[in-house]
Formats: C-alpha cells, structure tokens, sequence
C-alpha cells in the first residue's frame, strides 16, 4: 500500500470528542465547497468511537472515518462519512482508513459493511468501488426521502481478505 511519504508516518487512532471541531473545519473544503457539516454530528465521536478514526500525519488531521455497528443487524456495519484530505488522495490513505475499519468491524462479528454518497459525488463512487464495495440497486427509492437519492454501497467481509 503506498502512503503518503512527505514528513512523518501516518497516525491512525481512534476519533475523540475534540476531533469534530477539527473535521468540520475542514469538511466543506474537502468537498469542494458542498455544505456538508450539518451531515456529521459530534455524536459520531462521543459514541460511535471503537468504529469511527482520525488520521493524522505531523498532527495534521488528512482524514477521518466515521461508522457503527448496526443495533438492528448486527451482522452489518455502516460507513456514514469517510474523508481524506484532497492532497493526499490516490496514495492509500482512504484504504487504509477502510482496512482499519473492516478489521474493527469484523472483530465484533460483522459480515457486511454498507456505505451511501449523493450520485454527484462521482470520486467517492469511483473511490468505494475500487476499495470493493458493489453498488445496490435502489429499487427507485429515494433513499434519504424525497428528492434525496443515494448511491448505496455494499462490501460482504466474508469475500475480502483480512488486511
């Protein structure tokens, strides 16, 4: 896996409170200006931090994935937000936020992983399906409500290789 070489290794470590400040500062240019902060509540990493990280390199944050076990299935994970900063991305770091999180997920005894993003978002479709994920047929749902259509993801753990 190939990972960003300039200054220090990467840290990966679990989310803290104190990092959503950090992500949202950075969340609505990463997108390219899309408003996405309204998207991603702090209760991401206040409870869901045995499955939510931050990567950091030179204590620079440069991405950051939050996701939960399903308490209805608990068979299923879900990715609800994955970011890597725009100038590190092509050079692993995302799949690598992803392989800690299929590993943490896995150990608590799930076998599929789910994911969403808005169809304009054609780098984080290109980026899911890459990693492994298969896109769902939505059945013509609008998946958030009305006029709200997704793009659904899935990945079954039991055909990917631990790594």
């Amino acid at each position: 896996m190939t990972v960003p070489t300039d200054g220090p290794d990467l840290v990966l470590r679990h989310a803290e409170p104190a990092d959503h400040a950090r992500v949202l500062a950075v969340l609505d240019e990463w997108w390219g200006g899309r408003q996405m902060t309204a998207m991603l509540p702090k209760l991401f990493f206040v409870h869901f931090r045995p499955t939510s990280f931050v990567l950091e390199q030179d204590g620079r944050l440069v991405g950051f994935l939050c996701g939960f076990v399903s308490q209805t299935d608990p068979t299923q994970a879900y990715v609800h937000f994955v970011g890597v900063d725009p100038a590190l991305r092509g050079r692993g770091a995302g799949r690598m936020l992803y392989d800690r999180f299929f590993a943490a997920v896995r150990a608590k005894g799930c076998t599929v992983v789910r994911a969403v993003t808005s169809p304009v978002n054609r780098t984080s479709i290109a980026f899911h399906t890459a990693v492994g994920f298969d896109v769902e047929e939505s059945g013509g749902e609008s998946y958030d409500g009305p006029g709200e259509d997704r793009v659904r993801f899935v990945l079954r753990l039991d055909d990917r290789a631990p790594g």
